[in-house]
């Protein structure tokens, strides 16, 4: 069922647009962020084939990583290199899918659940999300009784646009986020997975406080809709609120703070063009009636991929705010977080694409580098 919306264009005259919900902060392609000069860097680990995610065990057992390509690995500081863990799903590698996402359950230390994320493929060749959660056994070297607990629906993808993250909020929930497949008119459409973020308990069921529960030709899962190709979603912590990031065409990359039924524009309203240079054909400008803006866009892609918020005391300059990886700049950024609003954006570190990012236990920033001789960096500051 295609959401029916009145557009109505709004100009953007500055690098601020006023919103019913909160002021978008555009970065123009003329703006050009400060580079950090007090950043240390080390290379803990290379030869990653385009790692995806990571996540720390606790008790400083170690971390977990995903290779697209299939493996998912268990990584100790002081290890030449990683064990793959054996008992993963069979995952669709084909563009952009494969294994994505790797998080552990919110009861991790009783039941030793982790989910994942991953590419699965259909019945007709094409694929889309699935997630599902195994139990790590105590040795870190296999993930028992794999169950998938979610799948898009349909599976319209050939290679593009999976999403895909996974975050827990403090409830228990656990939220999903979603690519359209890079199927545009998708993102509206109700009856459809994708483009959207879907709220589900662990197992799979759909909580009834859902915002489409009961609602004839709409699927309940669906929490906001709208979206692009979410490449980045964290919980914010000092407020337990979802933050999101997607990639935007040529242009439009945004930030989003999803709450339960809005529509977050796709592709009715961006702040991008197409690939070709011509516009978005469903565009009808950078807002519309109805459309919820992002709270901060980019008019010149970084590539967004990973996000993840900075609230340890091991490095108070970067205390109260967020970092976000990029593909196509091959950095990563930093942005001071007050409220609502992102401001004072810099880079941290830049030469390589970064597709995941994570603050550890310890307090240092680490990332992972999107080639086939991936790399995990870690990233602190000179005293």
């Amino acid at each position: 069922m295609l959401a029916s919306l009145l557009m109505t264009a709004v100009a953007v005259s500055g690098v601020h647009v006023a919103t019913a919900q909160a002021q978008t902060t555009i970065m123009s392609p003329g703006d050009k962020a400060p580079v950090a000069q007090n950043v240390t860097t080390e290379t803990l680990l290379k030869g990653l084939e385009h790692p995806w995610s990571m996540a720390f065990l606790p008790n400083d057992a170690g971390m977990l990583i995903t290779e697209r390509s299939g493996h998912l690995n268990y990584w100790k500081q002081g290890s030449d290199k990683p064990v793959v863990i054996s008992g993963s799903p069979k995952v669709w590698t084909n563009g952009q899918g494969g294994l994505l996402d790797v998080v552990l359950a919110p009861d991790f230390a009783k039941t030793r659940h982790i989910y994942l994320s991953y590419a699965e493929e259909g019945k007709d060749g094409k694929a889309g999300t699935a997630v599902g959660f195994g139990r790590l056994s105590e040795d870190n070297t296999r993930l028992e009784n794999f169950k998938v607990v979610f799948r898009q629906e349909p599976k319209l993808s050939v290679g593009n646009h999976f999403g895909s993250r996974i975050i827990f909020d403090r409830k228990g929930y656990m939220f999903i986020a979603l690519g359209e497949n890079d199927q545009r008119p998708t993102s509206q459409d109700l009856d459809k997975l994708q483009g959207k973020i879907v709220r589900l308990f662990p197992d799979g069921r759909i909580p009834q406080d859902n915002p489409f529960v009961g609602k004839q030709g709409v699927r309940p899962e669906i929490w906001s809709y709208g979206h692009r190709n979410q490449q980045g979603a964290a919980l914010n912590p000092w407020t337990g609120a979802l933050w999101t990031n997607e990639h935007g065409p040529r242009g439009g990359d945004e930030v989003n703070i999803p709450e339960p039924a809005k529509n977050y524009g796709w592709p009715l309203a961006t702040y991008g063009i197409n690939y070709s240079g011509l516009p978005i054909p469903e565009a009808k400008g950078t807002d519309g009636a109805g459309l919820t803006q992002p709270i901060y866009a980019w008019k010149v892609s970084p590539a967004i991929s990973g996000m993840a918020f900075y609230d340890h005391d091991r490095f108070a300059p970067w205390k109260q705010s967020v970092f976000i990886g990029a593909l196509a700049q091959q950095r990563l950024l930093n942005l001071k977080v007050d409220g609502a609003t992102l401001k004072d954006e810099q880079v941290i570190f830049e030469g390589e694409r970064i597709r995941d990012v994570k603050v550890g236990p310890d307090g240092y920033v680490y990332v992972l580098t999107d080639t086939g001789d991936g790399k995990l960096i870690r990233l602190g500051l000179q005293n």
